[in-house]
């Protein structure tokens, strides 16, 4: 589902965020990527979803080169990836419910199916009570799940997520993780970046160690089972 093959990112600082990566992750797989502030985390997300381009190497989302994509392809690319960001990016002049259904509007679906997916997606996060409420009303652990909800409301086959439950005490930042993991039993294929190696550990999924732009180890394994990763 996805792989990275010897990719470095260089700015033209001559400061590299990234340092020769690789990995590969089979579609259906839930694995963490772990590492301290500034490890390089947040880069392989931006890079999966084009939101940045490799110097070197190449990055691969379902078989297709993320960076020979044309602007036409590029929208295709990420309405099969359900981002969820470190910061949220809600919009707070919308409700909860118009938060959700503009990421399908978006996607260009038909209306009539708004209403009935935005309701089952706030109801799989336990906000359907909420949904006419600004989301600035909501506390912190809420604006995570309403995040997760506009993420997964178009089913995605790909879910990528930046320190999700960076700003939550442990009981919400395991609600959260309990939520991907009913994603992952559905079929999502989940990559969730944290720094926090006690609750990736309590999971059991695999994990992607980074530090300083590089991988130092890596349980993830390739389609035919092989492992992938080590060192970097």
């Amino acid at each position: 589902m996805i792989q990275f093959h010897d990719v470095t990112l260089r700015y033209p600082t001559g400061y590299e965020a990234l340092k020769k990566v690789s990995f590969s992750l089979p579609r259906g797989s839930f694995h963490f990527l772990t590492g301290h502030s500034g490890a390089g985390k947040s880069t392989v997300l931006r890079l999966i979803y084009r939101a940045a381009l490799p110097t070197e190497g190449s990055v691969l989302v379902d078989g297709r080169s993320v960076a020979q994509l044309s602007r036409k392809q590029l929208p295709a690319l990420r309405r099969g990836i359900g981002v969820i960001f470190q910061d949220f990016k809600l919009l707070y002049d919308r409700s909860v419910y118009d938060n959700v259904a503009l990421a399908m509007e978006v996607a260009g679906h038909d209306p009539v199916r708004v209403p009935g997916q935005v309701r089952r997606a706030l109801q799989n996060v336990g906000l359907l009570e909420r949904m006419h409420q600004n989301p600035i009303s909501l506390s912190g652990g809420e604006q995570q799940r309403l995040a997760i909800a506009r993420a997964t409301v178009n089913r995605p086959p790909l879910v990528i997520a930046d320190e999700p439950t960076g700003n939550l005490d442990k009981e919400m930042g395991r609600h959260i993780i309990a939520l991907f993991d009913t994603l992952h039993q559905q079929g999502t294929t989940l990559l969730v970046a944290t720094h926090d190696l006690d609750l990736a550990a309590e999971t059991g999924h695999p994990r992607i160690d980074m530090r300083d732009g590089g991988l130092i180890a890596s349980s993830s394994l390739s389609s035919d089972g092989e492992s992938l990763g080590e060192g970097a």
